[in-house]
């Protein structure tokens, strides 16, 4: 984002932070597994921004700024509720076209590898989302959530092992 003098006008606010709506509400959405709370967190999110647009430029990423303040927003909801377990109930989107069995195949191994994530420890949980889900560089995941990078590879690398593991568990339950 560029640097702004001093005031943001509405235009520019528009222009340089709307586009992000739906990428915050995807996450917001992952961490919640609740639509309307999403969408309420992601307007909290806005009318923060808002209040502080005239800030904005002392940050080198404003969207690393805005995912940090979803993040803890939707956590602070998480802990108020004292819900520890979270489910993922996401859309699941699947290739249109095909074979509906396999379609159903696909639902439900998406559904199973999004419950899996869900029982992961919270840091692991939130790598693997932002890096996996949202497709973010790890630079941009330490900024972020302000863990080491090492950190971050550490618990993206056992995360994935254990989604990879519970996953084959699964299967071959259903197998055998």
């Amino acid at each position: 984002m560029s640097s702004y003098l001093f005031e943001m006008t509405t235009e520019d606010f528009k222009t340089a932070l709307l586009p992000l709506k739906n990428k915050l509400f995807r996450f917001a959405l992952h961490l919640l597994s609740n639509r309307q709370e999403a969408e309420d967190v992601v307007q909290d999110v806005y009318l923060k921004l808002w209040e502080m647009r005239d800030e904005l430029f002392r940050y080198n990423s404003t969207e690393a700024l805005m995912m940090t303040i979803i993040r803890n927003k939707s956590l602070d909801k998480l802990k108020s509720k004292k819900n520890k377990t979270l489910s993922l109930n996401t859309n699941i989107n699947v290739l249109s076209g095909g074979d509906p069995l396999e379609q159903s195949g696909q639902k439900d191994m998406v559904s199973q590898v999004k419950k899996i994530i869900n029982r992961l420890p919270e840091q692991q949980k939130t790598v693997i989302l932002l890096r996996d889900i949202e497709g973010m560089e790890l630079n941009e995941i330490a900024e972020i959530t302000g863990f080491q990078m090492n950190y971050i590879r550490v618990n993206l690398s056992r995360a994935r092992k254990k989604v990879r593991e519970s996953f084959q568990r699964i299967e071959a339950y259903e197998i055998g």
